[in-house]
């Protein structure tokens, strides 16, 4: 008889905590997430009780229309954490792995009302601006010089090599960071994305970076994310501008990493499916469509909280309740989804990029990245094929997502096309950590401080095209 005390993974001490309630953390959660998605269906419907890190309770909406439901009525499911109840009470641990997700700040993704309007207004306009053929040309140029880098070898790891990287490379160009400090700040923000032991360091750098831009861009404007937020007439602060550019940084990359890399998997192990593309059945823009139903970047969003006693899903909700947005569950439910093999083409219903007033803003640049950045990468190497077992893949699983680690191909070596030097060094090779980089030393802001009275010069308008 063995004498180790662990229980197996299986075993309901692994999966359940007080009250027999599921746990939304540890092996099960991580390694079959959607596999416990539909053991909770199944016990208890549209919406679930579970337990999130600490073994504090939640309920998590499994039911596409129940998900809607939350998305849409903000009146009865707030943004703003600060109505947790567990949270007033005192029995959330200042350390809690959740921290980021229910830790209140000046960003328009934990308001709600004409705050949220303003904040949310000022960062849709902005990106708007963006010429969409302009981030296009961003996602070739990158995409291209990773493919040089690993295209002579015959096999490369798709995630650390492309789809890891790319994002973040466009997107650290698109809110204006410098190209000098743009291999650490991506390198930094994977790290700290990843909780690694130095996580904190790269965090500091990463705020330290935008702290920089933001006082750069209110006397030296340029065309990228950052000057517009500085401009527009929501009058953001300079706190407010720094923080949404972090949150739209580090959304975009997450997000946009995840449904590179769900793709790129479901092209080399779905036979059916790159038959369908590669013989001109479906298009690119079809195939990630498909893949946001079938495996969206993100499964649960963190959180809502009710703002009264209210009854969804035939669950009685209390006031201060945290509620979890099941995406990914949202996307298989029976309900509107009976034959899940059956294939959604042209239908934009999916729960990949939430709904509401809450809805993400950028889902349209991570979509150009995403499918931009794979044409380039399957018409430079259309004999793609996986290098191992598509059982042998593994993920990282967090409450939120599931993070492909690699993907291990081969194809047949090619020359690098070199027609354009990189941007930026490999940003796996700069000397040292980037927790360890120099920060940037602060210069005093020259920005006027009453809020009405920021510059709004004509020829700056005429210049970059609407507000």
């Amino acid at each position: 008889m063995s004498t180790d005390p662990t229980p197996p993974p299986q075993c309901p001490a692994h999966t359940a905590g007080a009250g027999g309630l599921y746990r939304l953390h540890g092996p099960e959660a991580e390694a079959d997430p959607v596999g416990l998605y539909e053991k909770l269906r199944a016990e208890h419907g549209p919406v679930a009780p579970v337990l999130v890190s600490g073994d504090l309770p939640a309920w998590l909406v499994l039911g596409h229309r129940e998900n809607l439901d939350v998305a849409r009525t903000p009146s009865r499911f707030a943004r703003d954490p600060r109505g947790w109840r567990d949270l007033k009470e005192g029995r959330v641990p200042a350390d809690t792995p959740l921290g980021p997700m229910v830790s209140w700040g000046p960003v328009c993704n934990f308001t709600d009302g004409p705050v949220h309007e303003r904040l949310r207004g000022a960062v849709v306009e902005s990106l708007e601006r963006f010429d969409k053929r302009g981030i296009r040309r961003y996602v070739t140029r990158f995409a291209n010089q990773l493919v040089d880098r690993i295209t002579g070898d015959g096999h490369a790891d798709l995630v650390s090599a492309f789809s890891d990287q790319l994002p973040m490379l466009v997107m650290t160009q698109l809110v204006g960071a410098p190209d000098e400090h743009g291999p650490r700040l991506v390198k930094a923000a994977r790290d700290m994305l990843q909780g690694t032991e130095t996580a904190l360091q790269s965090d500091r750098y990463v705020t330290a970076t935008l702290e920089q831009l933001v006082r750069d861009r209110t006397t030296q404007p340029a065309r990228d994310l950052a000057s517009w937020l500085l401009e527009h007439p929501a009058a953001l602060t300079d706190t407010e501008v720094l923080m949404h550019l972090r949150v739209v940084l580090i959304a975009a990359y997450e997000t946009t990493a995840n449904l590179i890399a769900n793709t790129l998997r479901t092209v080399l192990t779905d036979q059916r499916f790159r038959a369908s593309l590669s013989g001109g059945h479906m298009t690119l823009p079809d195939a990630l469509e498909q893949v946001l139903w079938d495996d969206p970047p993100i499964n649960t969003i963190i959180g809502r909280w009710a703002t009264g006693d209210a009854l969804l899903g035939g669950k009685q909700v209390k006031a201060g309740d945290m509620l979890l947005l099941g995406l990914a569950a949202g996307n298989v439910d029976p309900q509107i989804r009976p034959d899940p093999d059956t294939s959604v083409r042209g239908n934009r219903s999916h729960l990949a990029f939430s709904s509401g007033p809450h809805e993400c803003p950028g889902q349209d640049i991570g979509r150009a990245i995403a499918d931009t950045g794979i044409e380039v990468l399957l018409d430079r190497l259309p004999d793609l094929q996986l290098a191992v077992d598509a059982s042998e893949l593994r993920w990282r699983g967090t409450l939120m997502s599931r993070h492909l680690l690699s993907l291990p191909v081969r194809f047949t070596p090619r020359p690098a096309q070199g027609a354009e030097p990189a941007a930026y060094p490999d940003p796996e090779q700069p000397a040292g950590h980037p927790g360890h980089a120099q920060i940037p030393p602060p210069r005093p802001s020259v920005r006027p401080a009453p809020a009405g009275e920021r510059r709004r010069t004509g020829w700056w308008r005429r210049l970059l095209g609407r507000l």
